[in-house]
């Protein structure tokens, strides 16, 4: 059974937008060689070889406070510290936050990007620059959702240049559709499968999977006979070509034992679940391995509710930081043991970082002039922190980061041309992306 766009109200942030359902399937030895100079010169070498078979996109939907997290500012005041306290980790010199802790204790395992910044600082506009790669032809809060109409994610990039392997999607959203994850001008063809369900209830399971109650082979078999032929009867067009393409998938997945199998994460050991938490961020990151170890090209799990702007610190501390610490750690540590760490890239940012000073409700605002991203295995380097900024950590000081840089980034690790262009569906010649190099020092 396919769902289709119905409306849903599912408030994320502070402009109480609904979430639409997208349409789913069930130094230097050298005099004046600085560091920010050194690794800009190791980054204009030539693109490194790709290693990264997969990616999973953790996105942190509001915006995570990069000062409460991973860029501490212990020496400023209170107003723009915050109230906790930081504390090493595995790698000498680097701090973290005190709520930290898992992603503290592996810190010599992934890289922390300090410096990435851009321009928009609105929520649909913000996740719709990054996950796309072009601003906004509109104003935040006044596009319905999904936002990318026009032009294909960054998921939706990887399943086109990757493709599939055997029945399993290459692209996966859970555990509901990221707000501009979409296709756009690639179409349905490319449109991720989406797991409208939390992995970590008892009663988790994919819809739309299952046979329906006395549907034997045989009439199953008959049913996609039927269909075969109806199909042949003329050239699908527009929508009627979308629900083909979703009815092909459908069917190869209901038939599939071994997408079944690998979307069936009651079957993982107790003492893993807990590792990565019983958490809808952590169970989506378990099931995000199970799904790369199965062959998906690209898992994007949006986490909601960073968009703090009221008495921020308890939610902080209780609620959001210590569940993505724990997914973040389990997920590196889980990927390693199974040897699959270095053909996996694993990411996590939102749509922007959070007011270096806080408000006069004990929050923290939109702030998209400085954020972190933490970057895992896929051929990256572990243990680094890439770019500084001010004591405010409010703006980069050393080598600022832009979504360009991040998107031809995740691209090359995968092995995928972010010039390479195909034509719009005016017939123009659009590239992956319009601008961006290798983040220095990452590779």
């Amino acid at each position: 059974m396919l769902n289709f766009n119905l409306p849903g109200p599912l408030s994320r942030n502070c402009d109480g937008f609904s979430r639409r359902h997208a349409l789913k399937l069930g130094g230097g030895m050298l005099a004046g060689l600085t560091l920010p100079n050194l690794l800009a010169a190791e980054a204009s070498a030539a693109a490194p070889r790709a290693k990264a078979k997969a990616c999973i996109f953790i996105f942190l939907e509001g915006g995570p406070p990069q000062q409460d997290m991973w860029d501490p500012k212990p020496d400023a005041p209170p107003e723009i510290r915050g109230p906790f306290k930081t504390m090493p980790t595995k790698v000498p010199g680097t701090f973290f936050t005190e709520h930290c802790q898992k992603c503290a204790a592996i810190a010599d395992k992934f890289t922390v990007v300090r410096s990435h910044s851009h321009a928009d600082n609105g929520h649909m506009t913000g996740y719709y620059y990054v996950m796309t790669g072009r601003k906004p032809p509109f104003a935040d809060g006044e596009h319905p959702i999904p936002t990318n109409e026009h032009f294909p994610s960054l998921g939706s990039i990887v399943s086109r240049e990757k493709g599939a392997v055997g029945t399993m999607p290459p692209y996966i959203n859970m555990p509901h559709p990221m707000s501009a994850g979409g296709p756009g001008f690639y179409g349905a063809e490319y449109a991720p499968f989406v797991i409208e369900a939390d992995p970590s209830q008892p009663d988790f399971e994919v819809k739309d999977l299952g046979r329906l109650e006395g549907m034997t082979e045989s009439r199953l078999g008959l049913r996609q006979r039927l269909l075969a032929g109806l199909e042949k009867t003329g050239q699908r067009t527009g929508r009627a070509k979308a629900m083909s393409t979703y009815y092909a998938k459908a069917y190869d997945l209901m038939t599939s034992p071994e997408a079944r199998k690998a979307f069936h994460i009651q079957s993982e050991p107790e003492k893993l679940r807990e590792e990565y938490g019983q958490t809808q961020i952590g169970q989506c990151a378990l099931l995000g391995r199970r799904l790369v170890e199965a062959g998906c090209r690209f898992v994007g799990i949006d986490a909601p509710g960073w968009d703090v702007h009221f008495n921020c610190f308890p939610a902080l501390q209780g609620d959001l930081i210590p569940p993505a610490d724990r997914a973040f750690a389990a997920l590196v540590n889980d990927l390693e043991q199974r040897g699959l760490l270095d053909s996996t890239l694993v990411v996590m940012m939102g749509e922007m970082g959070r007011t270096p000073r806080i408000n006069a409700q004990a929050g923290r605002d939109h702030w998209s002039m400085a954020q972190c991203i933490l970057f895992a295995g896929g051929g990256t380097k572990p243990g680094r922190i890439i770019g500084a900024t001010d004591h405010q950590a409010a703006a980069p000081t050393e080598l600022p980061i832009s979504v360009g840089d991040l998107r031809h980034t995740v691209m090359t690790l995968l092995g995928i041309d972010s010039k390479k262009e195909y034509p719009d569906s005016l017939g123009r010649p659009v590239p992956l992306t319009d601008e961006g190099k290798m983040i220095p020092g990452l590779v």
